[in-house]
C-alpha cells in the first residue's frame, strides 16, 4: 500500500523560529518553517487543473460509456 504522506526524518526534533504561510498565485500555497539552527523547511501544495471528457450514449437507465478521455 503507497503511503500517503511524506515524512521528513531531518526535521524532527529542531527547534522553530519562526512559521510563515504565503499565498502562492503559481503554486497555490508553500509554508516556510525556520530553525533555530540556521537550516529552513519549505513545502508548498498546489492544485493542478484535470482536463476529463466522456463520450457516452444516453437514455433510459445507466448511460453507456463509449470512452473517458484524459490530459
Amino acid at each position: 500500500m503507497a503511503k500517503d504522506y511524506v515524512e521528513c526524518t531531518e526535521v524532527a526534533g529542531k527547534t522553530i523560529k519562526t512559521l510563515k504561510i504565503y499565498k502562492d498565485d503559481v503554486d497555490g500555497c508553500e509554508t516556510l518553517i525556520e530553525f533555530t539552527d540556521g537550516t529552513s523547511f519549505s513545502s508548498s501544495v498546489s492544485c493542478q487543473p484535470i482536463v476529463k471528457g466522456t463520450l457516452f450514449k444516453g437514455g433510459v437507465g445507466t448511460p453507456l460509456v463509449i470512452r473517458d478521455y484524459e490530459l
